[in-house]
């Protein structure tokens, strides 16, 4: 179990720190605990694909699995989460993956390529009432084969030089293509994946929890017995540290606040700073006018200046 609370903390810094009551951390897993975390706004609905915000990600991510996924300790390489490997073709028209075998939904139901068809054909042309805030990135997508139940082949209408990123973006979760047959919008009140926790609760204002699902496909992952995370305003963050109630908040804390919370918990806490990657996004709405003209969009481009507002 886990007898003592670290503290992550995210800075806009870059450089990398590691603060610890000991000269040498001992970083070796270790099984059982469970983690509490905070999470300052909560999710509209449980819809992968439609959902844009971290708020989203954080408490729901953890129950679901993608086809592949960016690699923590060395970003950004891409590696396999559902896919134990794929090709591409030499004239990068075609994406082959080949699955894990045994792989379970958490209600026990095994994973097929009909699953990553189903889902990726709803990210790619979502049907009537679903929402796909990601569909351009899949517009070459042509066409999805599923030669056998552990072979998917995606075929692209041009060369798309992304593309693995975007196989690899965590909000591609894999659904159940028997639970989107019966409701295209079934994940949108709904949490059935094959991720490394099964969902236990959802108390709106208080909590989200997850439990470890013991036939997740990687042997002996994952290591934690469960997690919760809190919806804890912003302004209450720091205080949730500083009182122990909460061991983490994954978007981070400014380097006067870190410097805070090094001084007042001392050896209780570590801290893991990085660069941060943020952007500015301007979204028209190309069905009414003025923005449904290109060349008012065009314009408005040019207006932008991007490098004064970056300095800024």
């Amino acid at each position: 179990m886990l007898t003592k609370r670290g503290l992550v903390t995210f800075a806009v810094v870059a450089a990398v720190l590691v603060v610890g009551g000991h000269a040498v951390a001992d970083t070796s897993p270790k099984y059982g605990g469970t983690l509490e975390f905070a999470v300052t706004v909560e999710p509209g609905n449980y819809d992968c694909h439609g959902n844009i915000s971290f708020a989203f990600l954080h408490p729901i991510a953890p129950h679901y699995s993608t086809l592949l996924k960016f690699d923590a300790a060395n970003y950004p390489q891409i590696i396999g989460d559902l896919a134990e490997s794929w090709s591409v073709s030499a004239d990068r028209l075609a994406y082959t993956f080949k699955l894990r075998p045994n792989v379970f939904f958490h209600d026990g139901s095994r994973l097929t390529s009909a699953d990553v068809k189903a889902s990726y054909e709803r990210i790619a042309h979502p049907p009537p009432g679903v929402v796909s805030a990601r569909k351009v990135d899949y517009a070459a997508i042509s066409s999805i084969d599923t030669p056998d139940p552990l072979t998917v082949v995606f075929h692209l209408q041009w060369p798309e030089a992304a593309m693995l990123a975007n196989f690899a973006s965590p909000w591609n979760c894999i659904y159940s293509a028997a639970k989107l047959a019966l409701d295209p919008e079934f994940p949108k009140t709904h949490v059935l994946g094959t991720g490394a926790f099964a969902f236990v609760e959802y108390e709106k204002g208080k909590y989200w929890r997850g439990r470890r699902w013991d036939r997740y496909f990687l042997p002996g992952r994952p290591y934690l017995d469960g997690y919760q995370a809190d919806f804890i305003p912003a302004n209450a963050v720091m205080a949730s540290y500083k009182s122990s109630r909460i061991a983490a908040e994954f978007r981070g804390v400014t380097p006067p606040q870190r410097d805070d919370l090094v001084e007042a918990l001392g050896d209780r806490v570590e801290t893991s700073e990085s660069p941060w990657l943020s952007n500015l996004l301007v979204v028209f709405n190309t069905k009414r006018p003025p923005f449904d003209d290109a060349r008012v969009r065009r314009a408005l481009s040019l207006a932008i200046d991007r490098w004064g507002a970056a300095a800024k």
